[in-house]
């Protein structure tokens, strides 16, 4: 099996019909064009899709008619590449799968299609998220705004790739076997999660916690008394208050004036970091930035600036920007905290819905307006018992797939460039 490289133009990998193709002017996809969607209605694919890696984010569409007559060649098929090209997060790339919408791409995408007579796939995916796509940020130009080059740019960029189609597919195979580990953590995750949020749902928002007999309280006909600030019925003993009176939410810094002066520094975590992880990209600061905003796993984090996302924090220790909260209590555990600032996130973002805006900037004033029923400490250090070992798996396998992140982004560039080969298979 040939382990060789050959050279191309990217032009030259890519499928001669529209193997390159910007999204239409964003004149041609105002909103007065947009129609409600419908059997015959097409779908228009927006930056979200790529980025959150999503099919079913947007809500756009337009009409057959103005498809057939305007934006039929901005079609997407599956198996096609879609590009994000401007923004902080140019250079995302997503392949649709096989069970996509109709629809068309706007004006911030790329799309791309393959020669697959030359290139797989999946072979392509990591060569362009990982490897190409930093010689073709150096090919911007001199803007101060991302934004990807031209296409008759891309057109001309020189490539090189393995010339076996077999070995571009085991070298895909490497990669990906570390992906799907990853995959497999994070399906792990979710249900583990969903397991503690039923868990405390059934104690604390169904009030069936285990009686003095073990029984289910409000099921076994334990006492509920009716609560006026909450209108509703909440069990005897139980107090209601604030998130304030719960939990304690230190605001992050504004960290330019803690720049590192060496290589001894902690990375900063922002929104984007809070939702992605680690990158190379992310600021730095000194290590002796104040205590109260350094994080550590295990921390929950609140991102309270234009995102309303709670979260255990996992990618190591770091040191919080102004837009996040970090939430601790000296008296609550981890667990219950957590899970009252996760469900009242839900009526923070009813009112945004309600006022058809987007809620962001959270303050010490909404959070003191806040209702919830509190219960006592007892039962929930008792409930805490049995989340935190799920807690605490959880939290292992998120440090797992950190380090199968870090083992797949050294490796993929040493396999590119022929500096790591693969075993042909027996």
């Amino acid at each position: 099996m040939s382990k060789d490289f050959t050279e191309f133009l990217f032009e030259d990998i890519v499928s001669k019909d529209r193997g390159f193709l910007r999204g239409p002017f964003g004149g041609n996809l105002k909103k007065e064009i947009f129609v409600p969607k419908a059997k015959n209605t097409y779908k228009v694919y927006e930056q979200g899709v790529v980025l959150r890696k999503n099919i079913n984010i947007g809500r756009y569409n337009i009409s057959e008619d103005y498809f057939n007559t305007k934006m039929n060649r901005f079609e997407v098929f599956p198996k096609d590449f879609l590009v994000s090209c401007s923004g902080a997060n140019y250079g995302a790339i997503f392949q649709m799968p096989d069970n996509i919408e109709k629809g068309v791409i706007n004006q911030a995408l790329l799309r791309i299609r393959l020669n697959n007579n030359l290139i797989t796939d999946k072979y392509f995916d990591y060569f362009f998220s990982h490897h190409l796509v930093n010689q073709i940020i150096g090919k911007k130009g001199d803007s101060t705004i991302p934004n990807f080059p031209p296409v008759s740019v891309l057109k001309k960029l020189e490539v090189k790739i393995h010339s076996s189609i077999d070995y571009q597919k085991q070298i895909a195979k490497v990669l990906s076997d570390l992906d799907a580990k990853i995959e497999v953590n994070n399906k792990i995750n979710t249900e583990l999660e969903v397991m503690a949020k039923t868990l405390y749902n059934y104690w604390f928002v169904q009030f069936d916690f285990p009686d003095k007999n073990g029984k289910p309280y409000k099921s076994s006909g334990g006492t509920m008394v009716f609560n006026e600030e909450l209108k509703r019925e909440i069990p005897e003993g139980w107090e209601v208050g604030n998130l304030l009176d719960i939990a304690n939410f230190q605001n992050g810094l504004a960290c330019q004036k803690f720049r590192p002066i060496d290589n001894n520094f902690l990375p900063v975590i922002k929104i984007k970091e809070m939702r992605d992880g680690f990158t190379s990209k992310t600021e730095k600061v000194r290590p002796d930035v104040p205590n109260k905003i350094k994080i550590y796993n295990g921390d929950i984090l609140f991102s309270w600036s234009a995102s309303l996302e709670v979260m255990v924090w996992s990618d190591g220790n770091g040191a919080l920007n102004q837009h996040i909260f970090k939430v601790t209590s000296d008296i609550f555990p981890k667990s219950y905290y957590y899970f009252e600032l996760l469900n009242y996130l839900q009526h923070f973002k009813m009112i945004a819905d309600l006022r058809k805006t987007t809620m962001g900037h959270i303050t010490q004033d909404h959070l003191k307006q806040s209702k919830i029923c509190i219960p006592p400490i007892n039962i929930c250090k008792k409930l805490d018992d049995r989340l935190s070992p799920i807690f605490e798996l959880v939290m292992s396998n998120n440090q797992q797939n950190q380090k199968l992140a870090e083992l797949r982004d050294w490796l993929l560039p040493m396999l590119m460039n022929g500096q790591v080969t693969v075993d042909e298979q027996k």
